[in-house]
């Protein structure tokens, strides 16, 4: 049986074309990261991404309204607080929050706890709607995109029933059946811009409160880590499985099964003994030769002796004696080598 081992030239040869595919996609999708920008999520008033509300917040604070922004409910506190994903918040604790709240698109459980008596009665369609109410700064606004959920309560809606707003606790809530009149893409369209600074804009300080699984009150309703990663990572990540996989297979087809071959030459094992013997004594070599002998006769002894396999060597010498024999000095010349065989081989006889 004879075994090729491929030198690093060939290895490299081998396996240059797939780490090339593999470092190709990791660029890719660092690259499609980076273009994507870190653009935050829908509603984030540090996103330049249509669905976000960096607009919004540079026009507030050209107002003079200092915006925080906040993602734990510990923070949440302000006069004005505009809470993007209500619904990732336990309904009790939005009771907890002080100032006047602003809500986009509450479910029923939401709305229940801030707003007893208000119905969630269904959902439309996100269009430029007419304010068709009295409430002033729906009017002042005028046409805005509008739609979303729908709501029916005691207090005025408007656009449709997808905006109203109540007096509960000494604090106004104002309830949006979407965000769309807030995001970057929408906000110069009809009176988008006028109904959110009117909305977000009563007080000097509003708290833009963002949800965020790192707060340990939110942490029964965090999202799976998975869906916190980017789905352009994900893509990069399957590729490279997919990339790998089929270089494993690849190179497990190339290599094939062991071949076995007859050997061109019959080696008798004597042959080899006094091929080996001649080279020891060409290099003069006879104190590694001498200590190869010994370490033999010893191994030997100690197997048939029954001691352990890391034994010692005064328990070697304790059941034999003849340490010189066993661990003398080396052999400084062939007459030497010999004389040290004959009575290794003669201690052997006689253990």
């Amino acid at each position: 049986m004879t075994t090729i081992s491929p030198d690093a030239r060939r290895i490299w040869l081998a396996v240059r074309g797939p780490v090339a595919i593999g470092l190709l996609i990791i660029a890719v999708s660092v690259v499609v990261v980076i273009a994507r920008g870190d653009g935050g999520g829908s509603l984030d008033p540090d996103s330049v991404e249509p669905d976000g509300s960096r607009a919004l917040a540079r026009l507030l604070a050209a107002q003079g309204v200092h915006v925080d922004v906040a993602h734990t409910i510990a923070e949440a506190t302000g006069a004005t607080v505009l809470i993007t994903t209500p619904d990732l918040v336990p309904p009790q604790r939005l009771r907890e929050i002080d100032g006047d709240l602003v809500l986009i698109a509450p479910d029923q459980d939401t709305v229940d706890a801030v707003l007893p008596g208000t119905r969630l009665t269904g959902e439309t369609d996100v269009t430029d709607r007419q304010p068709q109410c009295a409430q002033h700064d729906a009017e002042a606004a005028g046409a805005a995109t509008m739609g979303g959920l729908q709501y029916r309560s005691d207090a005025t809606e408007c656009y449709d029933a997808t905006m109203f707003q109540s007096t509960m606790d000494d604090r106004t809530i104002t309830v949006l059946g979407t965000g769309a009149p807030l995001t970057n893409e929408r906000l110069d369209e009809h009176g988008n811009a006028a109904l959110a600074m009117r909305l977000l804009g009563q007080h000097e300080r509003l708290v833009w409160f963002i949800p965020s699984p790192a707060d340990p009150v939110l942490r029964p309703t965090q999202r799976p880590l998975t869906d916190l990663v980017p789905d352009a990572v994900k893509f990069g990540l399957l590729q490279l499985v997919i990339a790998v996989v089929l270089l494993a297979l690849w190179r497990a087809r190339r290599l094939g099964p062991v071949v076995t071959e007859p050997l061109p030459v019959v080696v008798r094992a004597a042959e080899t003994v006094e091929g080996r013997a001649r080279l020891y004594r060409r290099a003069g070599a006879a104190d590694h030769a001498s200590e190869a002998l010994r370490q033999a006769a010893r191994d030997r002894l100690a197997r048939r002796l029954g001691l352990p396999a890391h034994y010692q060597p005064q328990d070697l010498v304790a059941r034999l004696g003849n340490e010189d024999v066993l661990y003398g000095p080396p052999a400084a010349d062939d007459t030497e080598l010999v004389r040290l065989a004959d009575a290794l081989d003669d201690l052997e006889k006689h253990a």
